[in-house]
Order: structure tokens, then sequence, then C-alpha cells
């Protein structure tokens, strides 16, 4: 097969140029020296002789085997590949009409795309290795955890705008759009800091002791959208109609002042500029802490966006149940200054990196605890009620 022989090929590549990565690994040539030897061997058996002209030139596979952030191009295209083709079947086969999404079909999405996020570890294993394996399904469970707040702000939002549930899928689903760009625009600017300056990922770890501590100890918050400011800037600088129509964005309606039609804001895009506003602010929290635990660029973003997609979709079952899960920032406070603390511990008891393994596994612990806790200690409380 094509791919298997191109992996192959990018395996070679990897270890004809071994040298420490983004993580500090160096994969040894002699214990690889059979399988360089099949890459070697795959590369040139590639049939492009038996292709047709242009289908698929040399030139365009090594194309596909050029580095990007540490990664070759085709890693990358595979992934941007599978995300949009879930997300062309979410919205254009699975949500094709609006309607209302139940607790079931809540929990069967999400189903389905926490599989695909663990499954895709597998590939990982495949090309990266047991470590990175644990890297990635360490950044996976702490990215979909921490994001756990952010059900709350939605929640929020969608209630301050009066937004119906049969189109709340739709603002979340152009929502993921926005979360992908953005949050690969933040990957790669801090891959790049990390890479120059070392020192930053001391600033990050600190960055997330002081965030969990502060976390651990303060007192809860009521949020009022009427005094958020990013919707007031918006409310000054665009026109925004009072009510919704359908499940448009924007709509042309006559302007009172002249008669004239002119483009309108609905309060549905207003709620999805909200949400994407809050994902910024909560990625200050979670990007910095994916890095500490590793800073390799390609298990950061894929980690993200599929921790992202997963906790999206469980968004409508989550809604209904937060309260539940009251006493699980506590859980949260701890895992930051956990994870905080690593490069820390790290230093000081002579490492190169915490064990990934080690991390995994007591980050599973912290959440099983705080979880456990949370729905023993709110069984039978009603929403609003911890």
């Amino acid at each position: 097969m094509w791919v298997m022989r191109l992996a192959e090929a990018t395996l070679c590549r990897y270890v004809e140029d071994a040298g420490p990565g983004p993580s500090g690994a160096v994969i040894e040539h002699s214990a690889m020296s059979d399988r360089i030897e099949r890459a070697r061997c795959a590369w040139r058996s590639i049939p492009f002789h038996t292709l047709r002209d242009g289908i698929c030139p040399e030139g365009i596979v090594e194309l596909l085997l050029i580095a990007f952030l540490g990664k070759p191009l085709w890693m990358w295209l595979l992934f941007i590949g599978l995300v949009v083709a879930l997300l062309v079947f979410d919205l254009g086969v699975l949500n094709k009409d609006d309607h209302e999404i139940g607790i079931a079909e809540s929990l069967r999405l999400s189903a389905m795309y926490i599989t695909l996020g663990l499954a895709f570890s597998g590939f990982i294993y495949w090309q990266m290795g047991g470590e990175a394996t644990a890297q990635y399904l360490t950044a996976f469970i702490v990215e979909k955890t921490l994001a756990m707040d952010n059900i709350f702000v939605i929640a929020l939002i969608f209630g301050f705008f009066a937004i119906p549930r049969e189109y709340q899928h739709r603002v979340l689903f152009w929502g993921i759009l926005g979360v992908i760009v953005l949050r690969g625009i933040m990957i790669g600017l801090g891959a790049t800091i990390v890479e120059n300056y070392h020192w930053v990922l001391y600033l990050f770890a600190a960055f997330l002791i002081f965030t969990g501590v502060k976390m651990l100890f303060a007192n809860e918050e009521s949020h009022d959208m009427a005094d958020n400011r990013a919707l007031a800037w918006l409310r000054r600088r665009i026109r925004v109609t009072d009510q919704l129509h359908g499940h448009a964005f924007t709509v042309r309606i006559p302007d009172p002042a002249t008669g004239t039609l002119v483009r309108w804001a609905t309060p549905l895009l207003l709620a999805l500029i909200v949400i994407e506003v809050a994902d910024l602010v909560f990625a200050v929290d979670s990007v910095p802490a994916v890095f500490t635990i590793t800073t390799d660029p390609y298990i950061v973003y894929t980690s993200n966006i599929f921790a992202i997609l997963g906790l999206r979709a469980l968004y409508f079952a989550l809604a209904a149940i937060l309260h539940r899960f009251a006493y699980l920032k506590y859980a949260l406070s701890i895992l930051l200054i956990f994870i905080g603390s690593k490069i820390f511990i790290a230093d000081a008891m002579g490492w190169a990196k915490f064990p990934p393994a080690w991390s995994l596994g007591i980050t599973f612990v912290i959440l099983t605890i705080g979880v456990i806790v949370s729905l023993s200690k709110t069984r039978g409380a009603a929403p609003g009620a911890p």
C-alpha cells in the first residue's frame, strides 16, 4: 500500500537524520537497522514507472516528506483530512437538518469522537513509538478535562442569547472551525518559541502552578454576560437584530433609517463570536499545560483537536448534569499543579524528562478520584446546587 510505503520511507528519513527532536528523543540506529533497510527497500520499490504520468510522480512523494513543525507534511495532511471528513459527515449526514440533540444522540456522537481520538493513538504509536503515545493520551485526557469549564460557559452564552437547542449544534460546529485555526496558530507560535527559548517552558510550568493554586482557593464566581466586554464592543460596531432569523448568522433586512437593504448580524452570530473568544481565554491555560507534557507540535495539536471535537459533541449531555461535577475543579487544580511541577521534579531528580507513563497514570488517578468524589458528594443534588 502507498501509505505503508510512505510511512516506511518517512521512518527511514527520521532515522538517517536521527538526533534530538522537539521532545529530546533520539532514535537508536543499532536497534532499528533491520527496519531501516526495509524502509530503504520500500522507498526504492515504489512503482513510479507503472503509474500514469501526472498522477503521483516522485516529486509529490518528496513534497509529502518535507518536514513541517518536526513532522512530514503527509502526517499533517492526513490528520487535517480526517478532521474535515468528520466535520462533513457530522453536518452533512448526521445533522443535515436542524433538530434538538438529545442526551442519547449526544452520547453516541461523543463516543464516536472519543473512540477515534483514542484510536489515533495507535497511529501515533506506529509512527512515533510508545513514549509519544503516552504523551498523546495524557495530553488528550488533560485537554478534555480542562475544557469542562468551557461547557459551563457555553451553556451560559446560549442561555443569555436565548439560542434554541435545535440551533446550538450549528453554532458549535462552526465554532470548531475557528478552534482548529486559532489553536493551530497558538500551538505553532508556542512551538517556535519553545524551540528557540527552552526556558519558556519553566514560565509555562510556573503559570500552571499559580493557576492551579488560585483555582484551588478561589471562591465561586458569578458570570454575568451583560457585563461581557467583548459583547459590548461587538454591539457598538455591528448591526444586530433583536431576534433570531432561523439558523442564519446574518440577514439582509431594511435599515430603519434609510429603508435600504443592509446586512445585519443575528444573535446566533454573536453567540458564535463570544464562544470563540471564550475558547481563546481557556486556551491560555490548556495550551501551556500540554506543552509541559510534550513540546512536539503534532502531539499537542492532534490531542487538542480530538479532545475538543469529542467534548463539543458531549455538550448536550453534560450541560444538563454539570452540577454533578461541582467538585471536579479541585481535581483540576491539583492536576494543573502536578503538570506544572513535572519539569521541576525532573530537574531535581536528574531526569531528562518526567516519565510519560507515570504522567499518564497519575493524571488518570487524580481525575478518577475527582469524578468519584464529585458524583458521591452531589448525589441527589438539584441543578445549580452543589
